[in-house]
């Protein structure tokens, strides 16, 4: 056995994927991936769906089996990362442990954002981030209860499409004027708004929270102007952060993430990252770009092993991504951030299926594909290779 020892922090997606791409791109040395959940790695995604709606359960979710890992002799181990000392090669663990490595992949992820109000400790109010979050959330999920969702992003709009399968009333407050705000159009904040609410939520914007009461268990949400909204359980989701902190005190560069290069490279030659945690310059949207998509965390990861092993490989992708809402299944091609103009094929006002297009300056340059899986892979194809913008052609387009 080679002394080479790389060492991955963060059993996440990226931290699963780099440990088996590390093998295949001719890693013979230790690999040891390091995670501070007792468990293997598993799939995020299902979390607020299928897992939080008793469909799944957390050895379905698992990305790789533990016969996997054993087969490609890659160890894991639960544990928490103190400190880096980039000088020494090491990791100080919690647990007063000292670790050598010859390369380091940090793949840290992300927390969700805490809620910034008075009551925000008290018990009854859960983040939903983890297998663990969501077993919480479950436990306290009796039918019937009166459900508040602090947020009225994709996480949200998920936790109460899975609660009210579960027979939960569910109650969903937006700060901003529409949900799903910061990354869809008005037309796709409209359509899902309808759905959500034809399914029996409801649906509050403009709704800013000022604190939450209750006798040490949460009982109501105070919205700003002094209105009580009644609350037997409430989940937040106002976003993530990613976790930087390790990176920074090592003195890796940091700019919303890790700042990685376009082979996943920090700002040390011998340490890379790849994931929520990592901030990376797109050269196709001209901006350092912290992209919460597993896709991206997985092709991110695999270039991150290449790298460890001295090859070169670049991070090239269209980023992805997607969201599982009762039966629909919207798919994400590229980013909108800047589009200047929309076009519609079918009629998000009525239908259960339709995709939205997003243009800047003639050129598209994302889609949101509502149970349309072949617009959104002729999509992603479209935006990734730049190709001309027939409008008659991307209005004709529908589902397959």
């Amino acid at each position: 056995m080679s002394a080479e020892r790389a060492l991955i922090v963060g059993a996440s997606h990226a931290g699963a994927q780099l440990a088996a791409s590390l093998r295949q791109e001719g890693w013979v040395g230790e690999i040891l991936l390091i995670g501070d959940e007792s468990v293997l790695p598993y799939q995020r995604p299902p979390l607020s769906k299928a897992y939080l709606a008793g469909k799944t359960t957390l050895h379905d979710l698992a990305i790789r089996s533990s016969e996997f890992y054993a087969k490609q002799d890659i160890q894991i181990r639960d544990a928490t990362v103190d400190s880096i000392d980039r000088s020494a090669h090491h990791l100080s663990l919690a647990d007063g442990d000292t670790l050598t490595y010859s390369k380091l992949a940090l793949c840290t992820g992300a927390r969700p954002r805490r809620l910034p109000v008075p009551g925000a400790d008290l018990t009854g109010v859960y983040y939903l981030r983890t297998a663990a979050d969501v077993e919480l959330i479950r436990a306290a999920a009796v039918p019937g209860s009166r459900t508040v969702i602090i947020g009225g992003g994709y996480i949200g709009l998920e936790t109460a499409a899975s609660l009210r399968t579960l027979g939960l009333e569910v109650t969903v407050l937006e700060a901003t004027e529409r949900v799903l705000e910061r990354v869809t159009a008005p037309d796709v904040s409209a359509f899902f708004t309808r759905i959500h609410v034809d399914e029996g939520v409801t649906i509050r914007t403009g709704a800013l929270v000022e604190a939450l009461s209750g006798d040490g268990q949460v009982r109501e949400v105070v919205l700003a102007g002094g209105e009580l909204i009644p609350a037997d359980l409430v989940i937040v989701g106002v976003g993530v952060e990613p976790n930087t902190e390790l990176a920074a005190a090592a003195g890796l560069a940091v700019d919303d993430g890790v700042v990685i290069d376009d082979q996943a490279r920090t700002s040390d030659p011998d340490i890379v990252a790849a994931g929520d945690c990592a901030s990376h310059e797109m050269a196709r949207y001209g901006r350092r770009i912290r992209l919460e998509s597993v896709p991206s965390a997985g092709e991110q990861a695999k270039v991150a092993a290449a790298t460890m092993c001295g090859k070169s490989k670049e991070i090239a992708a269209l980023p992805w991504f997607w969201s599982d809402q009762y039966d629909l299944k919207l798919q994400i091609a590229g980013l909108n951030t800047g589009y200047d103009e929309v076009l519609l094929s079918g009629d998000p006002a009525q239908d259960r299926d339709f995709t939205c297009y997003y243009l800047r300056g003639g050129e598209l340059i994302a889609a949101d594909c509502v149970n349309r899986p072949r617009d959104f892979v002729n999509s992603k194809r479209a935006i990734a290779q730049r190709l001309p913008v027939d409008r008659a052609e991307l209005l004709r387009a529908g589902s397959g």
